[in-house]
Order: structure tokens, then sequence, then C-alpha cells
């Protein structure tokens, strides 16, 4: 046995000279196994503590091989101890105390607080290496003085320190052990990686980066091991702190939770198992954790920042600000907490406050490219949109393969451009981002290929890219996009979105298994939920549709058919328990599909189909709003293409009609003759009375509603004029709640309205936001007039007292206005009417609300519809329609001169805005009013040849305008010169007999050549 063990303490010493400490460790470990006597390998031991404890100081990963020789001679102390001390009888104090192994330095006693370890205080050399106790410290002991030392994000070689000097000043230009750091995805919390490599960004891509809020993208160190504890103690702190680095966070809590049990409040031990379980998404016991650190030692800045990070995980935003800005209050301008307290900021919609912070932050991090990011995203939001992309191009250049970056810029082209994305108004609305804001979908396409170019299997990518196309109209292509995402991730975006593309090309059994797929998605953000509530609704309307798909389309009637409880929810987007319990359901899909079993001929596109179709694409480009925020929606200008000649056939059949009447020679004969051609009309048209699911509300929209008037004038009613644009307008997109006010029921009866911001908080909505000038002159104006407003709870506020109104008259924003009126306001704007003389209807309501803290404004034009408004508003559009009627009707009927025919497009412009005005639909007010516009326009046989003018949103122009009449002046300035005579569009089949079914409908919309 001595023998061999001799033969180990030479392997031992061979380990030692060639700086092999980890077999070194394993030797020591069988020596002592084998109870050598510890006085023969005490000098080795003391050598591999020294060496290997020093190569730890470097490599986080030996600190469990350290901590092992700590127990290995934890186990020894007794022998060293009795060893030691006869050492020290037999050796004076004054002496040198060194002994030589193989030409090296050992020290016979060490500064390290192993207890009976070393006897007399004395330090000794190790070749040229001091063995100073606060250089072997590497423990937790910054943290406790609440110093955050971190990893820069672009590491070049080695660790960097940007913390303060250990209390001795020694050099602590190497880390010893790093704590994993908190990033805020979404409302959850992950670590990250304290270099950020190509790798690390990638992985971070594919775990949605373009929503994730990053708090910090650096791991905290611990710079030095505490003098007041054991070493046994400190080495499990260390230990606990690997765990966590290496996402071992079970184990972390286990080693942290026997530290505490010692010592109850150590702050260090406490902050590491609070980020344990904050990486679990026990976020509740880890701000227990951080508070408890915080009350054992309140200077513990790490603590406080931590917790921040957990608050706002949490999603309590002003919480989580108090705590960093204590944090920063113990470490002044740090750039790293800057930055968390910017991007929480952000995320609070506190862009202000964000845009600062980072711009600090950068001041002293010129290379902090998450920081440039999210000061783009800030920047967007505050309608600074050059800046913003400047922000994001610099991050950019900072490192060409960042994907997050590349992911930001993408959605800036696109996230609020899209009117008929809910899901994008709903998800990406704190965060819209720059080109998708401006509806440049060609570059945000470039910015996708460039994050798929670093890595192709980024599923955000492929979902933002189905985004793209889904605006533009192109759902099939979105279909695709969006099925190789799904290949990567199962994310409830990209589930729910194909499903709604496919209802919308009329795939119902894949829509229905993609909604179902999308209730049953368990979900790890809050506000995820709002798209299972709209999976919900969208399945039910999808049943629908495929049991009307063989129906004529007429009888596609979701205002007639769907339980008005059930739209009222679909339309404020609410848990649909109530509706699951009160109202109907649809049947299945396999009865729905037998319903709607559609015929080879609906799907076919004849040559006869094909030329309508061409026709109707290069009128219904026409609606085009070029504005920022309007992508160009191909399957939108279809729709509208089409509405326009089917609302221009069938309003040109009503007034030959009437001009025939008009006429007969006598009452009898004109009244037998009348009834003649309509029943004619009645079975050339779709739908009517006879049709299977026609109710009595039909007679008010429906072409059974073809009766004389007390005038004996016009068959149709203004609705019946608008329901086809209405209709049409529901099917392109069946995922946006496009109904009728006054089918709502109880919340018609409670006032249900549109909501149009231009401000939102500090956000400026870029679509809306150019008119925001106008509308707050406007309200202005109506508060001189009026000396009063009204407040949220509907009283009178007066403000003709001290001089209140020439403040107000001064005032250049909404928060000067709202701090002159001291509270919440609303002012309703209003509309002369033509029908009654001297009467004014009630138009919208311009309402200025403030945000909580300093959030900023909500500053909109809300328009509730209650009854009262609706019959008021209804005798108004039912005389401007009888105008319009007459106006063509008489000597101008048939006219191809457009001089002539300048008092029936006055009339149709008067219509029109009554109808902006009036806004009887939930959604899609201003799409629909401007097809039937397009549509009276080619039944008087004048056609709209050119644009609307570039940055002109011509229902704006109504709802600002009190008077018809200046409205009629700004729109005919640009619309009159751009009409030409154009009586060819009688040739073309009819929309009503070619496309006569729903499922024919829904294939003409979703089939194109290219």
């Amino acid at each position: 046995m001595e023998t061999a063990a001799a033969s180990e303490r030479v392997e031992l010493a061979k380990h030692c000279s060639s700086r092999n400490w980890s077999k070194a460790i394993r030797v020591l470990d069988s020596l002592l196994a084998k109870q050598c006597s510890i006085l023969d390998i005490w000098l080795e031991a003391l050598l591999v503590l020294e060496q290997g404890y020093n190569i730890a100081l470097q490599q986080t990963s030996d600190v469990k091989q350290l901590l092992e020789l700590d127990e290995l001679l934890n186990a020894a102390r007794p022998e060293i101890d009795v060893t030691l001390n006869h050492l020290a009888a037999e050796t004076p104090v004054s002496s040198c105390a060194t002994q030589k192994i193989d030409n090296c330095q050992v020290p016979t006693s060490m500064a390290v607080s192993v207890s009976g370890a070393c006897s007399n205080g004395n330090t000794h050399e190790l070749g040229e290496k001091s063995m100073d106790a606060s250089k072997l410290s590497g423990g937790a002991s910054e943290l406790r003085n609440g110093l955050a030392y971190k990893e820069k994000e672009n590491v070049k070689s080695g660790s960097q320190i940007n913390g303060k000097p250990s209390s001795n000043g020694s050099d602590l230009s190497e880390t010893s052990d790093r704590l994993g750091d908190l990033s805020v995805i979404g409302n959850k919390l992950s670590s990250k990686s304290g270099s950020v490599s190509k790798q690390s960004l990638t992985a971070e891509a594919r775990s949605g980066g373009s929503n994730e809020t990053k708090i910090n993208n650096n791991k905290c160190t611990i710079a030095r091991i505490s003098e007041t504890h054991s070493i046994s103690v400190d080495f499990r702190l260390s230990r606990g702190i690997a765990q966590v680095n290496e996402g071992n966070y079970m184990k972390a809590i286990s080693i942290f939770d026997k530290v505490l049990k010692e010592e109850p409040t150590y702050p260090e031990a406490l902050i590491g198992r609070g980020t344990a379980y904050a990486f679990q998404r026990d976020l509740e016991n880890a701000i227990d954790d951080f508070t408890k650190a915080i009350q054992s030692n309140p200077a513990a800045g790490e603590a406080w920042k931590r917790r921040g990070q957990a608050r706002a995980a949490l999603g309590e935003f002003a919480e989580a600000v108090e705590d960093l800005t204590r944090a920063l209050e113990l470490e002044p301008k740090s750039p790293d907490i800057l930055h968390e307290r910017g991007i929480i900021n952000f995320r609070s919609k506190d862009f202000t406050a964000a845009v600062k912070d980072l711009s600090i932050c950068l001041k002293q991090e010129k290379d902090n490219k998450s920081a440039y990011t999210y000061l783009g995203l800030a920047f967007a939001s505050l309608g600074e949109y050059t800046k913003a992309e400047e922000a994001h191009l610099k991050s950019i250049q900072l490192d060409s393969n960042y994907l997050e970056a590349w992911l930001h810029l993408a959605q800036l082209d696109f996230c609020k451009a899209n009117e008929t994305s809910l899901y994008l108004m709903l998800f990406l609305g704190f965060s819209w981002q720059f080109y998708q804001e401006l509806a440049d979908h060609n570059k945000a396409l470039e910015c996708i290929d460039q994050v798929l170019q670093v890595d192709n299997r980024v599923w955000k990518a492929y979902h933002l890219r189905g985004l793209v196309f889904h605006g533009l109209g192109e759902h099939r292509k979105a279909i695709q996009e969006l099925s190789i995402g799904l290949t990567i991730e199962s994310s409830i975006e990209c589930l729910y979105l194909r499903g709604s593309c496919h209802h919308a090309v009329g795939e119902y059994r894949e829509a229905v298994k993609d909604y179902d797929a999308t209730v049953d998605v368990e979900l790890d953000a809050v506000e995820k939920f709002v798209l299972q509530c709209l999976a919900f609704y969208q399945k039910e309307l999808a049943l629908y549709t495929a049991s009307k798909v063989s129906s004529e389309f007429f009888c596609f009637d979701i205002d007639g058919d769907i339980d008005p409880m059930f739209k009222e929810y679909w339309c404020k987007r609410l848990h649909p328990k109530d509706v699951c319990e009160k109202v109907y359901r649809q049947p299945p899909l396999r009865e729905s599909l037998k319903k709607g079993k559609l015929k080879k001929q609906d799907l076919a596109i004849t040559k006869p189909k094909a030329n309508l179709l061409r026709f109707t694409d290069m009128i219904g480009k026409k609606i085009q709003y070029f504005c920022p925020g309007f992508l160009p929606n191909r399957r939108q200008h279809r729709m509208a293409g089409l509405a326009v000649l089917e609302i221009a056939q069938k309003v040109s059949k009503a007034w030959r009609i009437e001009w025939r009447n008009s006429n007969k020679g006598t009452a009898k004969n004109g009244k037998k003759n009348r009834r003649r051609e309509r029943i004619n009309m009645l079975s050339q048209n779709r739908g009517g009375a006879g049709c299977s699911t026609s109710t009595s509300s039909e007679t008010s929209t429906g072409y059974a509603s073809l009766e004389d008037r007390t005038t004996g004038r016009s068959m149709l009613s203004w609705q019946d004029v608008y329901s086809p644009a209405v209709r049409w307008r529901q099917i392109s997109e069946p995922c946006d709640p496009v109904v009728w006010v006054n089918k709502l029921s109880e919340e018609f009866n409670s006032g249900f309205g549109s909501h149009t911001p231009m401000v939102l908080g500090q956000a400026k909505v870029i679509r809306y936001f150019p008119n925001y000038e106008r509308t707050l002159n406007l309200a202005k104006t109506i508060i001189k007039e009026k000396l009063c407003v009204r407040s949220k709870a509907d009283k009178v506020i007066d403000l003709s007292k001290d001089e209140k109104i020439e403040e107000i008259m001064r005032a250049e924003t909404c928060e000067e206005l709202h701090k002159i009126v001291g509270e919440d306001f609303w002012v309703a704007t209003w509309c002369h009417s033509t029908a009654f003389e001297g009467k004014r209807l009630e138009g919208t309501r311009i309402t200025c609300i403030k945000k909580p803290g300093s959030l900023g404004y909500d500053f909109a034009i809300r328009t509730p519809c209650t009854p009262a408004r609706w019959s008021d508003f209804d005798e108004e559009m039912t005389s401007a329609w009888e105008a319009l009627c007459n106006a063509y009707c008489g000597e101008n009927y048939g006219s191809t001169n457009l001089d002539a025919l300048e008092t029936v497009r006055d009339a149709i412009l008067r219509m029109t805005y009554y109808w902006y005005n009036f806004m009887p639909l939930a959604r899609g007010t201003a799409v629909t009013g401007f097809v039937v516009l397009l549509g009276l326009l080619l039944a008087a046989n004048m056609e709209f040849t050119e644009s609307i003018p570039k940055g002109l949103q011509i229902d704006w122009e109504a709802i600002l305008s009190v008077e018809p009449d200046s409205f009629v002046g700004s729109v005919k300035s640009w619309l009159y010169p751009s009409l030409k005579i154009n009586t060819s569009w009688k040739d073309h089949q009819e929309v009503s007999s070619a496309f006569s079914t729903t499922g024919s409908v829904v294939a003409a919309l979703s089939t194109y050549n290219d």
C-alpha cells in the first residue's frame, strides 16, 4: 500500500507540475481514501488547493471541482489541525516557514478562512503569486455591496468588468462566477448568455425575438467571496450560481436552501435563489427573495434591479421602474440599468422616458445594439419615423446578423398598415413599427429576407411574412408562409392567422381545425387570450358561411341570421362564456358542408367572368388611400370593384323603373306597369322574400323592400343601396366585425359606437394623426361657441369664466387643452340638416382622456349610435336618397353631358357626407361609403378614372365638415375633373348572375390569374 501511495504521490506532483488540476484533485481524493498520512500529502494538498482555486477564479466550470476539494480537505481537518499544531510547537514563529517541493514555494499557512487549515497567520509564496485573501475571495460580497458587475455584450476576449474595485483595491480583472441574467420575454423570464453571438441571437429570434423585451443581455459577476462567512458557505453559493448559469434551477434552489439554512439573511444567496425562481416563472417567490435581500442590505443594487425585472415580467411596470430607479441611485448612470429601465418604459408606453433612458445609455455604450433597437421602437411610437429608422439601421450596422433588429425593422414596415388585420391591432399595437406603419411592404419583405438569410429556422420571420401577404390580400401565399412557421414553432399567432386565411378563401375544414388548435393552445402571455376568444367566434362564422356556400349570396346575412349577443361579444372581443350558454351554436362542420356543397361550375372562371373581373379590378383600385398606414390590398380591391358594379347595376334598374313610371299616362296604368317591373326585378335578382334565410328584418335591407313610398317615387331605400357593399365587405375579410349597429340590440340601445384614435397615450397613430391638428382646431371652435364641454359622466363643464375660452383658443396640443378644462371631456360636432331646415344633427364626439401618470393622452373621435341618433340620420339619408333620385330620374336621366349631371354629382356627395357622419357600421364605414359613391356615379354613367389624392382621407373630410356644402366643395375640386362618361359598363354580365352563390363569390375573391 505504501508503494502504491508513493506512486500516487509522484503522479500528484506530475499533475501539479503540468497544471492538470482536475486530475490532481482526483489523485488527492484517492490518497485520502487510502488513509495515507495527512502529514505526507498536506503540502501537495495545499498546492492543489491554491492552484485549483486560482484556475477556478478564471473558469467557472472548475468551481465544482474546487468545492469537491474543499469537502475532501474538510474530512481531514482534525488530522491537519494536529499536524499543524505539532509543527507550530517545533518551529519558531519568526522563522521562515517556507518549505520547497520541486523548487516551488508552498505556504505553511494561508489567509483563507478554513477552520484549522492555517494557524500562524503568515503568508508564504508559491512561485511569484501572493495568496492575499482579497485575491482568493471569489464569492458574492459584490452583490451584497450592491455592485453589479457584468460582461459586455460584445465580448472580444476574456471577461471585462465595469464594476467598482474591491475594498482593498485589488485588481478584479477576471471574474469568478456569473449569475444568469433575467430577460423579460412577454410576461415571462428567461436567461441570456453574457456574450452575444450569432448562435445566441438565432435562438433568441426563434423564440419570438420581435416581441421580446430584454431587461439585460449580460450576466452578473461575483468578484469576491465573503470575508465574514465560511469558505464552505461561499463555495456552495458559487456552486449554486454555476447551476443557475447552466439552467439547473431546481438544483440551484436546493443549494441556496442549504446556504440560507445556515445564513437566513445572506443577501447573495437570496438573490441567487430569487433568480432561479424567476427563471422557473415562479415570480412571486422570486420577488419575495429579492425583497428579503433588500431588507437584509438596502444597498444591494442587484436585488433592486432583479426585483424590478421580475415585477416587469408580471406587468407591474410602475413598480418595476421604481425598483430600477432605486438601483440607478446606487449605481448612478449605469448603462446596464438605464437600458433595462428604458425597455420597461417602452413596454409601459412611456415612450418619452424610454427615449431619454436609452439615449443616455447609448452615450456610454455606443455599441449596445439592443438599446438602438428599442430606441427605434420608441421613436416610431412617438411618430419620429426618420429617427426610428436611423436607430434600427445603426443597430444593424453594429451587427448585420442581429436578427431581432431585422425583425423589428420589418415590423416597422407593416404593423398598422393593414386595416383588415385585426390580429395586428391586438398584438403588435404596443410596438407599431416603422416600415409596417408606413405601408412599405417591399422594405418589410426585404428585412424578413435578411433574417432568413442568417437563419431560415426563425418562425417569427415566416409569421411576419404571412402578415405582409395577408395585408396585401394574398391569403394563399400567407398560408404557405405560416405553414412553414408552424413546422418550426406551434405558435398561437401563426395558428390563428392561418385559420383566418383558410376561412377567407373558403377552406372551412382547415379553418375550423386551426381555430380549434388556437383555442387549445396553452398560453404563455395573458394578452394572447384575446386570440382564443376570436378563434371561438371565427369558428362559428366559418361554420355559418360553410352552410351558405351553395345558397344565393343574398342569403348570406350575418346581420339577420346571427344572434345579436354573439355579434356584440364578437365586436368587443369579450369572453365567450355567456355566448356559449345563451346563444344558438352553429351545427358541426360535417352538416354545414352537406348544406353548402358547391358545384364545379360555381368555381369555374369563364371568359365573360374573366372580362368582368378585369373591369372590376380596375375600378376597385380607386378606393386606395395613399396615406401612411394603408396597404394596397388586392382582395379588397376586387371586392370593391365587384360591389361597385353590382350597386350600379341595381340602382340603374331602379332608376329606369322610376323614370318609366314618371312618364306613364294614367295613375292606374302606372301602378300596373310599376308592379310588373318590380316583379321582373325580383325574378332577375338573387334572394328576396322567398329566400330560406329571410327574416322580418329583411324588409329594411333586402330587395323585398321594393315597395312604393308615400311619395310614390323610389322603390329602393338608402339601406338597399348600401347593403350590397356591406355584404361584400363582410365576405371579403370575415375576421372583421362589419355589422349594422342597429342589429346589436342591447349595445345599440346603450350607444355602441366606433372609436378612431389619433393619439394613444404618447403614441401617434400613423393612419389618423395627420387629422390631429384639424380636429383640435374644430374642438376649440365648438368649445368657443358652446362655452362648455361634457365630462365622462356626461355632465356639463362650464368654461365661460376666468378667461378660459381665451386660454383654450391659444392651446396648441390636446395636453394643453386638457389642463385648461381640468378633467377628461368630450365635445360633439354637428351636421346641418338638409331635410329639416335649421336642424342640427349630432356628428361625432371629440374626446380627450388623460392616461395614468405621465403616459400622455388619448385623443380620438367616438361616434355613438343610439336609437334617437339612428332615427335622425335615417331621415336624413332617406331625404338625401330621394333628392338624388329626383336629380337623375327627371330631365337628366340617361344624360351623357357631364355639365348637366353636376346636380346628380352634388346629390351623391351630400348623401355620402351624411353616411360618413352617421357611421352606422361597427367597422368598415369608410370603404363601404366610397364604394357606394363610385357605384352611384357609375349608375349615372360617370366613371372615376384617377386616384384619391395623396394624403387625403375622404371620410375625415366629411367628419370634420359641419356643413354638407363644405364637404361637397372640398371633394369636387379633385373628383369632378377625374370623371368621364362611360356607358360600356352596361355591356358586362350582371355580377348577381355571374357570381350568384356565396361559394362563387368567395372563389372570385380568392382566385387570380398570376
